[in-house]
């Protein structure tokens, strides 16, 4: 699904670089989570491979052009800001070029949120907010998924909810899932992998093996 070779990358396009000889293989139907401290380039992954940035050498191949991007929940939504569910949805829809509004109800049912579809995007909370974009993310059915840190000031119960339908995504639909993550027991508890970013490399366990070196 991904594969990265000797990935090279600095901001200012010089040594010393914030990644340096990555090399990754992430296969179709996994769910990776990708861990490491503040300022370990994790983001800077994630944008590389969403070709956001450029490399300044090595390749990143992807097996498919359908991907769906939930960034980190940066948007202060409130109750005077005046747009529904299904209006942001209905403008992603255009943004895709898709032509069936079967797009929206099929995202919305995918996170349980399909009675929502008139509802005021700053009325709901964080996690109901989360889960639109997450079923935003999912329209024009992606066989990728990348999320940046997809439980980030939520409360514990949506947390619970929200990686139950990540999850499912994954095992039942064979979405492959990518995740920046610094909820450690959402990435123990739902990963088949374990990305570990440390001092510019990036290192890729099986589950069971990170788990017995934590």
């Amino acid at each position: 699904m991904i594969q990265i070779k000797d990935l090279a990358f600095s901001y200012t396009g010089n040594a010393p670089y914030i990644l340096d000889k990555i090399n990754l293989n992430i296969t179709e139907g996994s769910y990776v989570s990708i861990l490491g401290e503040n300022g370990s380039a994790k983001t800077t992954l994630v944008k590389l491979i969403l070709n956001l940035l450029k490399p300044l050498s090595g390749t990143i191949t992807l097996d498919t052009e359908k991907i769906g991007y939930v960034p980190q929940r940066v948007e202060n939504f409130n109750s005077q800001f005046p747009i529904t569910v299904s209006e942001m949805l209905k403008c992603h829809m255009k943004v895709l070029k898709l032509k069936s509004s079967k797009s929206i109800f099929n995202s919305l049912d995918a996170v349980g949120m399909e009675d929502f579809h008139n509802t005021l995007i700053g009325d709901m909370s964080g996690g109901q907010q989360q889960k639109i974009f997450i079923a935003r993310a999912l329209m024009g059915n992606p066989k990728l998924l990348i999320l940046d840190e997809p439980s980030t000031g939520i409360d514990i119960q949506s947390q619970r909810e929200i990686y139950s339908i990540i999850k499912h995504l994954n095992l039942h639909l064979g979405i492959t899932v990518l995740a920046v993550e610094h909820n450690l027991k959402a990435a123990l508890d739902n990963s088949t992998h374990i990305c570990m970013m440390e001092s510019g490399s990036a290192t890729l366990y099986p589950i069971d093996e990170y788990k017995k070196i934590i």
